[in-house]
């Protein structure tokens, strides 16, 4: 029952990053846009601890099982995000059961994959841009859609974001590690 207790607070932590996330878009769209990049600094810890607690399959399901199941209840999804998040998932399950479940060397590969799932929330801006600029005019204030858009056209710059976040997950993963090993005193619960 403590397993499971732990389970849902990391699946609730998970939440606040990704809401975190999306609130970012409130300071500009560019925010909005690209802080999946950077969020995989705070979810590798999530990653990483619920890991331990799950040693087979189900992490990356667990958390953004999470996710879609409450967007899909708030009415925050579109078919872009549902098959970004659940192909995500399964590449992340994939690449953990292949590399094994109880290694750390599993949990270090299969985070990189699941490091891009706020982009399958973002995503929306690229498959649906018009109702994407359409919400914008209704949602926030006059003018904000014509920044969005600047966002939405600068390709290049969603390419570099997108490259540099399998460094940055790589990076926050190593900093979990590290600041879980001196928690545990210089053991990790995975090989």
């Amino acid at each position: 029952m403590k397993t499971v207790v732990k389970i849902l607070l990391m699946m609730v932590a998970y939440l606040a990053i990704f809401i975190a996330g999306a609130s970012s878009g409130i300071i500009h769209p560019m925010c909005y846009a690209y802080i999946g990049a950077v969020l995989p600094l705070l979810c590798a810890f999530v990653y990483l601890y619920t890991s331990t607690l799950i040693r087979g399959f189900g992490v990356a399901t667990a958390l953004n099982g999470f996710i879609l199941v409450l967007f899909l209840l708030g009415g925050e999804t579109d078919p872009s995000f549902i098959i970004g998040i659940v192909a995500l998932t399964a590449i992340s399950e994939i690449v953990r059961l292949c590399l094994r479940y109880d290694t750390l060397k599993g949990v270090r590969w299969s985070f990189v994959p699941f490091a891009f799932s706020f982009f399958a929330y973002t995503i929306h801006w690229w498959t649906d841009t018009e109702g994407s600029l359409a919400a914008a005019v209704e949602e926030m204030p006059a003018g904000y859609d014509e920044l969005m858009k600047q966002v939405i056209d600068n390709i290049p710059v969603l390419i570099i974001v997108l490259v540099l976040t399998i460094p940055i997950s790589i990076i926050a993963m190593r900093m979990a590690e590290h600041a879980m090993k001196k928690k545990q005193g210089n053991s990790l619960t995975l090989n």
